[in-house]
């Protein structure tokens, strides 16, 4: 586990310089794993500064462009995901869907809040690994069906009960690895559905047992069409790394809808030095996908859902501009449920952490009843209350994007396009390929 939030002693002489590369903190770690010789495992995603939504700003209209008025004209914020070959495409009131997160990650009642949260709204919701659970299923007026390598409480009924399954081929917190569930959070109920030994470490397969390769995936999503009568969207998720080609090869293998999960996703646990330096930016994997869905002609008819990292309308609003058809949010809806919450700072500093940092997440002691699978912590959570609010964030984003896309003259979030965007700095102005605030300059593309 991480160590909580410290303010650094000051050093005993004035003149003495911390040095950039060796930091405190880098020496304490290798300080840490010099004595206990195992790497570093958390949960949560990466806390590294990187390019993101916050270095791109909207230009609002006022002369040039016609803005609408919030008050008296429409903005509408809805959308279809799937119809490129499903029967039963799904329809939803918002862009904002609640990404995949397990039970055994997180506790039975957290599940049915999502549920709650997610059809309060008339969004979707995602199982996660480790199969569906009744509480999940009973809440969820649109419920999509996680298909992991790891096959853990994966069976043909849950997948015709589910509205549509999503092939998870990488996670955007360890592309090319396999996560993990502490044997902490392993009970008697998480066990069972997984067929595991209880109180043991389990570990994901990075790669399903059963492909290798584009041609593989194509014949599994025919066999995942033809178990479902061709009723259900199939997605394929994928970790941000070589998106372009990544996103290509999915389409073509004939998926409805691509999940792009960008670096800054979160993750039940996995070692700290994948969770840091594997995959690239939300900000930078985004406009490939789209580019790459371009080229194929697929644009819109393959949907584009963006992952990891996403907080607030603004970054929903910015993932639309540049070509998403909706997002899905998994740190923030448990934040909105009330993981983090300050009230429970005391409790998070007696583990090492504290409220904002959560350190927590992968040991399976979260105060809040969100991230555990005890008992006695889990039933501090109302999975009435919680999913009551996170259908008033879900309403809040929805909102506040639309709140932009009235100012830039558009009648649907999906009318806005990269045109209505620039950056702040050269590095989010080249990932974004939208211009310098200022100037007409892309990097990468000329003057």
């Amino acid at each position: 586990m991480n160590p909580g939030p410290r303010s650094p002693a000051l050093p005993p002489d004035p003149t003495l310089r911390e040095s950039a590369t060796f930091d405190r903190r880098t020496i304490a770690e290798i300080q840490r794993a010099a004595e206990t010789g195992i790497y570093d495992i958390r949960g949560g995603g990466a806390k590294r500064k990187v390019p993101h939504f916050d270095d791109l700003l909207f230009l609002g209209a006022s002369m040039s462009r016609y803005p609408l008025e919030g008050y008296r004209e429409r903005c509408d914020t809805d959308v279809v995901l799937g119809a490129r070959n499903a029967t039963f495409p799904l329809h939803l009131s918002t862009p904002v869907t609640v990404a995949g997160m397990s039970f055994g990650a997180l506790s039975g009642r957290a599940k049915e809040a999502l549920g709650r949260g997610a059809s309060e709204v008339n969004t979707s919701t995602t199982t996660g690994d480790g199969g569906m659970t009744p509480e999940e299923r009973g809440q969820s007026k649109h419920l999509v069906y996680q298909y992991l390598p790891s096959r853990y409480g994966m069976n043909p009924d849950d997948l015709r009960r589910a509205d549509a399954i999503e092939v998870v081929l990488g996670q955007g917190a360890k592309p090319g690895g396999g996560g993990m569930l502490l044997g902490q959070k392993i009970t008697e109920r998480v066990a069972g559905m997984r067929t595991l030994p209880m109180g043991v470490d389990q570990r994901s397969a990075s790669r399903h047992p059963d492909w290798t390769g584009p041609d593989d995936l194509e014949i599994k999503i025919r066999e995942l069409r033809e178990i479902t009568d061709w009723e259900k969207p199939i997605y394929v998720k994928i970790g941000a790394t070589r998106t372009y080609y990544d996103v290509k090869l999915a389409a073509k293998a004939g998926a409805d809808v691509i999940v792009l999960d960008g670096m800054q996703g979160g993750t039940a646990a996995t070692q700290d030095v994948f969770i840091e330096h594997v995959g690239i930016p939300t900000l930078a994997a985004l406009p490939q996908a789209v580019q790459a869905l371009q080229e194929e002609g697929l644009h819109r008819h393959v949907q584009l859902v963006v992952s990891g990292g996403i907080r607030n309308g603004a970054d929903l609003a910015k993932c639309m501009a540049l070509g998403a058809d909706a997002v899905a949010i998994g740190t923030a809806a448990l934040i909105a449920l009330g993981d983090n919450a300050p009230g429970l700072d005391a409790e998070y500093r007696a583990l090492g952490s504290a409220a904002g940092f959560y350190d927590d997440w992968q040991a399976g002691r979260d105060p809040a009843g969100i991230t555990t699978q005890d008992d006695e912590l889990a039933s501090r959570l109302d999975p009435v209350q919680g999913g009551r609010r996170l259908a008033n964030f879900i309403r809040v984003m929805t909102m506040e994007a639309q709140v932009i896309a009235r100012a830039c003259g558009k009648a649907h979030l999906h009318h806005l396009e990269p045109e209505d965007l620039v950056a702040l700095t050269i590095e989010a102005a080249a990932m974004a390929r939208v211009p310098l605030a200022g100037t007409s300059w892309i990097p990468g593309q000329g003057l």
